[in-house]
């Protein structure tokens, strides 16, 4: 089996399902004839590499993208990395007298 981008292994090739071979069949009933297998890794094969190039493409494309975004995030964090400035506390409310909660009275009661 091949290996993929970075050597890692896993990645099935066209050449791979066309060289793949099975062992001979018992005489059971049941079952694929040698004629049906042997038939088999051709057409996957082929259909295999008509989307190769298209995966190829399409993992360059991302890797190129992933890499864009590294490097804009590494230009947004230097110009973000100052500290916005602080924002100035609300306004306090004056305390108002009377029987309201807050003020250490119990409500009054009608």
């Amino acid at each position: 089996m091949s290996t993929g981008p970075g050597g890692r292994a896993g990645r099935l090739r066209p050449q791979d399902v066309r060289d793949a071979s099975f062992a001979a069949a018992s005489r059971r009933p049941r079952g694929l004839g040698p004629g049906q297998v042997s038939a088999f890794p051709g057409p996957v094969a082929d259909g295999r590499a008509r989307l190769h190039p298209q995966l190829d493409a399409a993992m360059t494309d991302a890797v190129r993208v992933k890499n864009a975004l590294h490097q804009w995030q590494v230009q947004h964090a230097a110009t973000c990395a100052q500290p916005p400035p602080a924002r100035p506390a609300p306004p306090q409310m004056p305390p108002q007298g009377g029987g309201g909660y807050g003020n250490g009275h119990a409500p009054q009661s009608w």
